[in-house]
C-alpha cells in the first residue's frame, strides 16, 4: 500500500515527478504500471521499493513503514522478501551465471549452490553455468537476471521493463518464465512496461499521465 508525493527541484523551480498516488498491490496480485516516457513510471518502482525516499507520504512493504526504517533496515527488508529484474540485466560482470545467481543467497547466510544450479536450469540455462556476461546473449543475461531474482522465492518481484532491450523471441520466453515462475511461488508481481502484450497478462494495469495515476482497471485481454 502507498500513498506519496515525489518532487525534484532544478533552475526553474520544485516540479511534481509523482502527486497524489495511492493504491495497493494484493499478495500474489500482477500489476502493470504503464504511461508514456516521463510520466513517472521507473521513479515510482524506486519508490515502492525503497530505493528511493518520497517528498512525502508513505509506503508500506509486507507491513512495514519503509520509510519509518533507516536504509540499513530498508536493504534488510528487501534482501529478505523482494527480487529485481531490470532492463539493463545489473549482473556483475567478475561473476559467473551461477555465481551471480549464488550471490542474494550468500548474502543472506543460505546455501547457495544447490538452488541457483537448479533454478538456472529452471530458465534453460544448465549449460551455461560458468559463462560470464559478457559471453551471454542479452536473452540469457536476463535469463540469469530472472533466475537471480526467483532463487530467494521473494515475496515481492519489481521488475523495470523486463523485455524492453530483447527481440520478441526472447522477450516472449523471459515474459513466460517471469509468469510461470510468479504463479509457481505466488509472488506479488509489479511490472513497468511500455509494452501492451505484457501488461495484458498482468491482472491490473495503473497508468500514470503526467505524473498522477490516471486509470486503474483490469489489464485488456
Amino acid at each position: 500500500m502507498l500513498n506519496l508525493r515525489q518532487q525534484v527541484a532544478d533552475s526553474s523551480g520544485v516540479l511534481d515527478i509523482l502527486s497524489m498516488i495511492s493504491f495497493t498491490v494484493e499478495s500474489g496480485e500482477a500489476v502493470a504500471i504503464t504511461g508514456s516516457s516521463g510520466s513517472g513510471k521507473s521513479t515510482l518502482l524506486g519508490l515502492m521499493a525503497g530505493l528511493d525516499v518520497p517528498t512525502s507520504g508513505s509506503v508500506r512493504l509486507l507491513g512495514h513503514d519503509l520509510f519509518a526504517l533507516d536504509e540499513e533496515a530498508r536493504a534488510q527488508l528487501r534482501a529478505r522478501y523482494v527480487g529485481f529484474v531490470f532492463q539493463a540485466f545489473h549482473l556483475l560482470p567478475n561473476l559467473t551465471a551461477l555465481e551471480n545467481v549464488m550471490l542474494p543467497l550468500e548474502l543472506r547466510g543460505e546455501p547457495a549452490q544447490e538452488a541457483a544450479r537448479a533454478m538456472l536450469d529452471r530458465v534453460g540455462l544448465k549449460d551455461r553455468l560458468n559463462h560470464y556476461p559478457r559471453t551471454l546473449s542479452g536473452g540469457e543475461q536476463q535469463r540469469v537476471s530472472l533466475a537471480r531474482a526467483f532463487v530467494q522465492k521473494p515475496s515481492i518481484l519489481f521488475a523495470d521493463e523486463p523485455t524492453g532491450s530483447l527481440d520478441e523471441q526472447n522477450g516472449r520466453m523471459v515474459t513466460d518464465l517471469m509468469f510461470g515462475l510468479h504463479q509457481e511461488h505466488g509472488t506479488s508481481l509489479v511490472l513497468v512496461t511500455h509494452d501492451p502484450q505484457l501488461a495484458a497478462r498482468c491482472q491490473r494495469e495503473l497508468r500514470l499521465a503526467g505524473g498522477r495515476l490516471v486509470e486503474a482497471l483490469p489489464a485488456t485481454r
